[in-house]
């Protein structure tokens, strides 16, 4: 029983110590947290006197953060006699000798570290992780290359140097490191190029990369791996054609399925490198019918020479060029569910291009009667004939397949599409005060670009109304904007042009301004588009289509003209003068892409 009242009062006696300490630990951190560095320096002192082992590293800290080099020297050569195999001290007496501007002795310590390091890649590894842990990269980086000296291997500590170089920016160094490592480490590859893309910053860091992969392909050629890193460096230069050269020689040489052609391929498209990526399809074509990807490919070598065609300045031959392209595809395999999609293009090509209106109905009358149709893709059919009857002068016949979409996909994307449609037929046909009850109710839709457009039109609606109600000039400009959506520029314009005429004194100019910029942009007249946007910009300014002309020139800079300047000016001035706008988180970030740094813009 005696025994045991003294073993508790010892442990009482350490209990109440440790908690003392603990109290006294939160005080000095409250100290320091106030800016009181000499209140928390002292109970630090006090606490290292009572447990030099467990508080060493604290009052360290704070003898250095107090500038008291001398005594952070004095306690860091104590604990180094006291453990002289540790080597953690000697590191932290390099780092106080430096702090006190002493760094020839420092580097004498980590120097004699360097030069003494032991032949056991566990302990090598560990000391450089000591001098990583104080912020000493450049030794930590020593350490490791010095330990592959002594142990006779290049490949150790590659991963440890790759984390090293990277925390350093170290791009050279990087990328010398990752290309002798991953010969025998291919899984780490889109490691290695999402690496690069954080480091490299221009066209002179993506050279480095290209420069020694040429060496090593030229030392090393049956290395497909450099092959496949040199097509990615060539795509993140943008140079698209070169990307799909290298590729197309690597999948000769290892006679490959040609998936990776397939993808890059797709890359290539969302690059609008359409040239590029038809060069692909038709070597996955010429594999042969028999081929996995000649289906696949085959299709979207036409999807691709649709994009090609419909997103620049194109002729009438190029356009009957691709309906035959589309033709000859359903001849081969025949009008199914697995086709439809390309009757569906072809019948968009046929009535907006084309204007074949009556061979677009047709075709889109057989897709929706497949019986292997699948159901978003035979809603999205009939949305499209319901557009196509609907510029056939069978306005009926078109608001009835749109209600027939609505009523199958409600709080749907596609339905909320076909709730706007049979809203714009209504403003097309005069129908005002229904379209905007149903425009007012999709202002709330779910998809973005559909809530902005129906508020647009609304408000549009009801400007207009308010000044002239029975909505005589807004009738006549409604069928002007049903022949820009028909793709009919010349009586578009002529019946805007004829609006002043018959309406002098009319609220329609910016409207009619927005109407001719859009026809200028779907003539791929930019510089034209410009011009009527800024009009809009400055003699517009607080109209409804102010912020929408400011948002488009920006675009316009941006993807058309190569102006990112111009670009980044008008998205600032999104920013700065447009703060309710729908476009201020796309301005936003648009702006901050084009800066090219990554914090966000509020000003």
């Amino acid at each position: 029983m005696k025994r045991f009242k003294i073993f508790f009062f010892i442990a009482f006696i350490c209990c109440s110590k440790l908690f003392a300490q603990s109290t006294d630990l939160q005080l000095a951190k409250q100290f320091a947290a106030n800016g009181e560095q000499q209140k928390a320096l002292d109970i630090y002192q006090k606490l290292y006197k009572q447990d030099n082992e467990n508080y060493f590293n604290v009052y360290f800290t704070s003898l250095l953060a107090a500038k008291k080099f001398d005594d952070a020297i004095s306690i860091a050569k104590k604990m180094i006699h006291k453990h002289p195999e540790d080597h953690q001290y000697i590191i932290l007496l390099g780092t106080a000798y430096t702090q006190q501007g002493n760094i020839d002795k420092a580097n004498a310590l980590y120097d004699e570290l360097l030069n003494n390091l032991p032949t056991d890649q566990g302990q090598i590894s560990m000391l450089a992780a000591q001098f990583y842990q104080n912020t000493n990269i450049d030794y930590a980086i020593k350490i490791f290359q010095q330990g592959r000296k002594i142990l006779h291997s290049d490949n150790i500590f590659s991963y440890e140097l790759i984390n090293l170089y990277r925390y350093k920016r170290d791009k050279v160094a990087l990328t010398e490191e990752y290309l002798n490592f991953l010969p025998t480490n291919p899984s780490f590859i889109s490691q290695a190029e999402n690496s690069f893309s954080t480091i490299y910053e221009g066209e002179a860091d993506y050279n480095i990369l290209k420069i020694e992969l040429l060496k090593r392909i030229q030392k090393d050629p049956q290395q497909t791996l450099y092959a496949e890193l040199l097509t990615w460096q060539f795509l993140q230069q943008k140079e698209f054609d070169l990307a799909m050269n290298q590729a197309l020689a690597l999948s000769r040489r290892l006679n490959d399925d040609g998936n990776s052609i397939f993808e890059l391929c797709r890359t290539l498209v969302t690059n609008e490198a359409y040239d590029a990526a038809i060069n692909g399809y038709e070597y996955l074509i010429d594999k042969g019918k028999n081929h996995d990807l000649y289906i696949p490919a085959k299709i979207e070598l036409i999807n691709t020479k649709n994009l090609r065609v419909t997103s620049g300045k194109y002729t009438n031959e190029d356009l009957l060029s691709l309906e035959k392209d589309y033709k000859d595809l359903l001849d081969e395999f025949g009008q199914n569910g697995n086709t439809a999609f390309a009757m569906q293009k072809l019948a968009n090509l046929e009535c907006f291009k084309l204007h074949k209106l009556d061979e677009a109905q047709k075709l889109l009358e057989s897709a929706i009667k497949l019986p292997d149709i699948k159901g978003q893709q035979l809603a999205s059919c009939k949305l499209d004939l319901g557009d196509v009857l609907l510029l056939n002068n069978e306005p009926w016949d078109a608001t009835l397949l749109y209600s027939q979409v609505e009523k199958d996909y409600p709080n749907t994307s596609i339905g909320q599409d076909a709730k706007y449609r049979n809203a714009k037929l209504a403003y097309y046909t005069g129908d005002f005060t229904w379209a905007k009850g149903q425009l007012d109710v999709l202002k709330a839709a779910t998809s973005q670009l559909i809530a902005n457009d129906a508020l647009n039109l609304s408000l549009l609606i009801s400007d207009n109304i308010k000044e002239d109600t029975s909505g005589a000039a807004l009738k006549m400009y409604a069928r002007a904007d049903l022949q820009i959506f028909a793709e009919i520029p010349e009586k578009a314009v002529k019946i805007l042009d004829s609006i002043d005429t018959k309406f002098p004194g009319n609220s329609l100019s910016d409207d009619i301004l927005m109407a001719k910029a859009r026809l200028r942009i779907q003539e791929k007249d930019y510089t034209g588009a410009v011009l009527l946007l800024k009009k809009i910009a400055d003699e517009h300014s607080f109209s409804l289509w102010a912020d929408d002309a400011v948002f488009m020139l920006g675009d316009i800079y941006e993807n058309h003209l190569a102006d990112k300047e111009q670009a980044k000016t008008y998205y600032q001035k999104i920013i700065t003068d447009y703060a309710g706008s729908l476009w201020i988180n796309e301005a936003r970030k648009r702006f901050r892409i084009l800066r090219g740094d990554k914090n966000d813009v509020s000003s």
